[in-house]
């Protein structure tokens, strides 16, 4: 898992010419005017959702994991906590192998990302987005699926 501000893409963009696509997606784009959808960037191997959605109370939040797809999760305006760990021995909810995501029971850590920040998840590591910091409030996020 990483965390860090998007300044600082380029120490991450290298790890493969996938995750440098995405990365130039984000850079490029004019994300607070992009609409709210799914866009391509190379078919299925790595495409964009762009989000807008009240955070919410942890409880109505998921940890949830992938194991198909590499997640850029970028911040564009807003503030949510999000609760973090690695795989180990949660227990399985439930899970959609085409939609690859599988969602987890467990206790996570807590990091709080901002307007101008974002993630890196990897297959071993899973989140719970979406968490509210103090008042609900409105986020607008670009969440890059980058296939493995």
């Amino acid at each position: 898992m990483v965390l860090d501000s998007i300044k600082n893409y380029g120490l991450y963009a290298n790890i493969t010419e996938r995750l440098a696509a995405g990365f130039n997606f984000i850079n490029t784009s004019d994300l607070l005017a992009i609409a709210v959808g799914t866009y391509e960037i190379d078919g299925k191997a790595i495409f964009a959702i762009v989000q807008e959605y009240d955070t919410k109370d942890e409880k109505d939040c998921f940890l949830e994991g992938h194991t198909k797809y590499i997640d850029i999760q970028y911040m564009v305006q807003g503030t949510e906590m999000m609760g973090i760990t690695t795989k180990g021995n949660q227990k399985i909810q439930s899970f959609d192998v085409d939609k690859d995501y599988t969602f987890y029971e467990g206790e996570t850590s807590y990091i709080k990302v901002g307007a101008g920040m974002f993630t890196l998840f990897f297959p071993d590591d899973l989140h719970r987005p979406c968490i509210r910091v103090g008042d609900v409030t409105k986020v607008k996020k670009v969440v890059v699926k980058v296939q493995i």
